[in-house]
């Protein structure tokens, strides 16, 4: 069972959906897009759709927005509380502190958050304040010191109205978050599933650059024979750990990851249902000819031993091409041009800055040249603004990072295990200092697309 929602299903999606005439919930998503692309869809009723997954039929979304479609409509108790579970990000440490003690999280409402005293906090930076339900890193902030919660206080308030707005509170709650501690290492994204009987598998693996410390962008996911050879096995078997405690079976998952130099894995988050967004799980047929959902809803895993041979000695990257400060969705951006700085554009996706939040999804393949990795180095650098006409100049400020070097209010006071204090003194009894496992994310804030799930 599939189910399609807003904002964005793929060509290699529908067209897939098309020729195995595999079932789609009828829904005005769906029907909008099997008239768009002309692509004859097996569309069924919500009864059926319903039954379906009542009976235990492997589902998969291409959107969280369909989260909530589910918990109203399925009677599947497996089902649901996987979802809710892997959504969950303070659920989910709590869980997943038996796999890996130790790390600072501590959960409040919005109504608490502004009030934490940050001479507490600051015992624990680095660390990262996010909504306890989210995705695609949107309202996540790194702090390390007052500049920066300050900065993030303030991007929640001012967001906070959008969010309940545009966002079921299935996919983003901006009614409750989670501090939680920074986690170092190499970032890795996975697209996986749990079969019926738990156990996970990988079907890719993308290795998550950045530009630098304060990089904080989805600019750079890149995958390889090499990547997922060396990776997979690791990955696979946490991932089965994790499930031990979950019990999802025959459930898809978005995971992002981070590998410390200890070899240690720990989780970012869990995205329910879905595989890479926006369509970006379909790198994977680019690079290795296969596609991640067919295989996850057939149940048949692919040959990668041929897959590796197709991809051959090549790096495939999918980047999703944020928008620099100041623009405002009027401007015109030069596709053109920007696909002439690559030698092999596998797909350039265009996509509307006030819709999606973005200019677009690329994916391109390289070698391993000289040129190649000129190209990535652009790629991951590039503000983008060469190519953008009718940009208006942004006014010089003083960012939070660069108000932290003359922060002198950061030192002091370890936060107490029992409560975080609030700076009026009084415990925030909700806000428990919890010991387990902490994670990280990477924050873009013009990302409406990916808010409503991919």
């Amino acid at each position: 069972m599939v189910i399609l929602d807003k904002p964005y299903a793929s060509p290699q999606l529908l067209e897939w959906l098309e020729q195995s005439q595999h079932p789609v919930l009828r829904n005005a998503f769906s029907r909008r897009e099997a008239f768009r692309s002309g692509r004859t869809l097996n569309l069924v009723d919500a009864a059926e759709a319903a039954a379906r997954l009542d009976a235990g039929e492997r589902v998969y979304t291409n959107s969280e927005n369909a989260l909530a479609w589910i918990s109203e409509h399925v009677d599947n108790g497996s089902l649901t509380r996987a979802i809710a579970t892997f959504k969950d990000k303070v659920a989910m440490r709590k869980l997943l502190s038996q796999l890996d003690e130790g790390f600072f999280f501590c959960a409040c409402t919005a109504e608490q958050l502004p009030q934490l005293d940050f001479a507490e906090l600051a015992a624990h930076v680095p660390f990262v304040v996010k909504p306890a339900r989210g995705f695609c890193s949107m309202g996540v902030h790194v702090v390390t010191c007052r500049a920066e919660w300050d900065a993030a206080l303030a991007d929640f308030a001012r967001n906070a109205a959008t969010w309940a707005a545009m966002y079921p509170d299935s996919v983003v709650a901006g009614s409750d978050f989670i501090l939680e501690q920074y986690i170092t290492g190499q970032e890795y994204a996975l697209d996986a599933y749990f079969d019926e009987a738990g156990a996970a598998h990988v079907l890719n693996v993308l290795r998550h650059d950045f530009a630098g410390p304060n990089d904080t962008s989805d600019r750079m996911y890149a995958t390889s024979p090499a990547v997922v050879r060396e990776n997979a096995p690791v990955f696979e078997a946490w991932l089965t750990r994790v499930n031990a405690l979950v019990g999802a079976r025959n459930f898809p998952v978005h995971v992002e990851v981070r590998v410390g130099e200890d070899g240690v894995v720990r989780p970012i988050e869990f995205n329910p249902l879905r595989f890479a967004g926006l369509g970006g799980t379909d790198v994977a047929q680019h690079a290795f000819g296969f596609r991640t959902f067919e295989a996850f809803l057939t149940g048949q895993l692919p040959d990668f031993d041929a897959a590796f041979a197709y991809a051959g000695n090549h790096v495939y990257t999918m980047s999703l091409l944020n928008p620099p400060a100041g623009v405002t969705g009027a401007e015109t951006f030069d596709y053109q041009a920007f696909s002439q700085r690559f030698a092999n554009v596998l797909e350039l996706r265009q996509f509307d800055v006030p819709t999606f939040g973005c200019y677009g999804f690329l994916f391109i393949e390289t070698d391993e040249s000289a040129q190649g990795a000129a190209e990535l180095d652009f790629l991951l650098h590039s503000d983008l603004r060469e190519f953008i006409s009718g940009l208006q100049p942004v006014a010089g400020s003083v960012s939070p990072a660069a108000a932290c070097a003359s922060d002198a209010g950061v030192s002091g006071g370890s936060a107490r295990c029992a409560g975080v204090a609030r700076s009026d003194g009084d415990a925030a009894s909700d806000c428990v200092a919890q010991r387990g496992v902490g994670a990280t994310s990477n924050d873009q804030t013009l990302r409406p697309a990916c808010a409503q799930g991919e």
